[in-house]
């Protein structure tokens, strides 16, 4: 009944907000005389912040059409990879006519972001995602709306959303070899156990899993979210904040936690933070501060859009994750779309390395929650594990705004490329039947330097294994390669043809110039 009620509401006040929005540009207009009355100012700036209190905010757009890779412009075309009932997978793929910066982009290496499915659209990581396309192929997972879901489509559970996690990676590993998983906050328990399942199964898993401000262990550190789960029963939450889809939607009957109710938690755990966020906007309009207003309005359509979550899913993630704490216990068992059901076992990830991430001043995952994973991931080598912590970062500062950009995303790269095939080992040896050109050449300075690269690029591998790390593999061949070029500039044909007409010249001088002359051209052929 409650949603109805919200629903009536919304509908009521939608005019008024709307009208109010009429109102606040009527003030402002420069051409009105009404607007150069001494509180018209203050009348627009009310009438704006009345709006945007009342409307009704929907999904926003990644709105990513360019980022700069290399000093160079790159277009961006958004497009959906594979469209599954409840979540979309999104690609980012990028587009230059620049030969350079196109040869950089095809080998650079492919990331899987897993997005949050708590409340908010995966345009919440639109920085994060226009961050890592500098140096990335990026994909993301884009959670649908529940209330947009019809109910024919089924239901939504915690195993479907893991299901739908490992057939995302298959899927980028069909195009690519391998890839790199990332998963921000509530989507690092769901990976985290995807992966395990892969790897007890025997199949391929991801060069790396990065994990950032997740409740791996939700016993450590509690926050205000935790103590909600975990005071309040199970039958409290299915009595008290699941309802039915009202009507008016595709999703009409379907059993959710909705959006607006997963908002109003969140405004309540900071209320006097938000309340002088919208005074402050109030101010700015009053001030004529339009790049502090638009920065405020930017935020809060992105804070205030939010979604519906399928009722089995949200409720199973309270129980297992936040009551029961199955997956540090050892005792979860997941079903998967063959109706088989297996045991997660974090232990048994062995080729994938794994970086935590958590903020310090972190309010919704606290200190140590996150960090877990690398207790539990006891399988992967100490030497392929790392921690960051994020000093003086919060939830959001760890994937969003200054720090994410200045201090989480320079290690994240680093570990990725660290782990990540080195291209250049495959493609370095390519220059190496160019040497046998220097056979033409009888000088024996030239000879032992030739020998001396023919044995380089016979040590060199002939392909970089699919799953060895960077770190082992680009060194040596890089360096053992590099000489190639340069021997092919000093033995090149052309160079020695030159040296002979030289030669020819030098000898016919010789027969009408002294013997010391005529050593000394010779001693300069040997050189060049």
């Amino acid at each position: 009944m409650l949603y109805q009620i919200y629903e009536t509401q919304r509908s009521i006040m939608e005019p008024f907000s709307d009208l109010a929005q009429a109102a606040s540009k009527l003030y402002g207009n420069p051409l009105n005389p009404m607007a150069q009355s001494p509180l018209a100012q203050r009348v627009s700036a009310s009438y704006s912040l009345m709006h945007r209190l009342g409307k009704d905010y929907v999904k926003p757009e990644f709105g990513i059409r360019s980022v700069k890779v290399n000093q160079s412009e790159v277009a961006i075309h958004e497009r959906i990879e594979i469209d599954k009932p409840f979540c979309e997978l999104r690609r980012f793929k990028r587009f230059t006519d620049d030969p350079a910066t196109l040869t950089q982009l095809k080998n650079q290496p492919p990331v899987l972001i897993v997005a949050p499915l708590s409340g908010h659209y995966a345009t919440l990581l639109r920085d994060t995602v226009k961050t890592m396309l500098q140096d990335h192929k990026v994909y993301i997972t884009d959670w649908k709306n529940a209330r947009l879901v019809p109910m024919s489509d089924g239901e939504f559970h915690l195993d479907d959303y893991i299901n739908y996690v490992q057939e995302f990676i298959r899927h980028v590993q069909s195009i690519y070899g391998n890839c790199h998983v990332m998963s921000v906050c509530q989507p690092t328990v769901p990976v985290l156990a995807a992966v395990s399942l892969m790897a007890s199964r025997g199949e391929k898993t991801p060069l790396t899993m990065t994990m950032m401000g997740g409740p791996i262990d939700a016993r450590k550190s509690p926050t205000s979210v935790n103590n909600l789960a975990t005071n309040k029963s199970f039958e409290w939450f299915e009595n008290n904040v699941i309802y039915r889809v009202p009507a008016n939607f595709p999703g009409a009957g379907r059993r959710v936690y909705p959006g607006f109710l997963q908002h109003t938690g969140f405004v309540a755990m900071n209320p006097d933070r938000h309340a002088n966020s919208h005074y402050d906007y109030f101010k700015d309009l009053m001030k004529g501060d339009d790049a502090s207003a638009e920065a405020h309005r930017k935020f809060y359509d992105e804070y205030n859009a939010v979604l519906d979550m399928d009722a089995d899913y949200y409720l199973e993630t309270i129980q297992t994750v936040f009551q029961d704490f199955k997956l540090v216990n050892g005792n979860w068992d997941v079903k998967g779309v063959d109706g088989r059901v297996e045991r997660v076992k974090p232990q048994d990830i062995k080729k994938t390395a794994l970086l935590t991430v958590e903020g310090e001043l972190d309010d919704i995952s606290g200190s140590g929650q996150t960090r877990a994973a690398q207790d539990l991931c006891s399988g992967i080598a100490p030497s392929d594990r790392k921690h960051f912590e994020v000093e003086g970062a919060g939830h959001y500062g760890i994937f969003s705004g200054r720090r994410w950009r200045d201090m989480v995303y320079p290690q994240v790269v680093k570990f990725i490329l660290a782990h990540s095939p080195a291209k250049a080992a495959v493609t370095a040896p390519a220059a190496a039947p160019a040497a046998p050109a220097a056979k033409a050449v009888k000088a024996k300075p030239a000879t032992a330097k030739v020998e001396l690269v023919k044995a380089s690029v016979a040590k060199a591998p002939a392909a970089a294994p699919e799953k060895a790390p960077a770190k082992s593999l680009a060194p040596a061949a890089v360096v053992k390669a590099a000489p190639v070029k340069t021997a092919q500039a000093k033995l090149a044909p052309k160079p020695a043809a030159k040296a002979k007409t030289a030669v020819k010249a030098a000898v016919k001088a010789a027969s009408k110039t002294s013997t010391s002359k005529s050593t000394a051209v010779k001693t300069s052929w040997v050189k060049g």
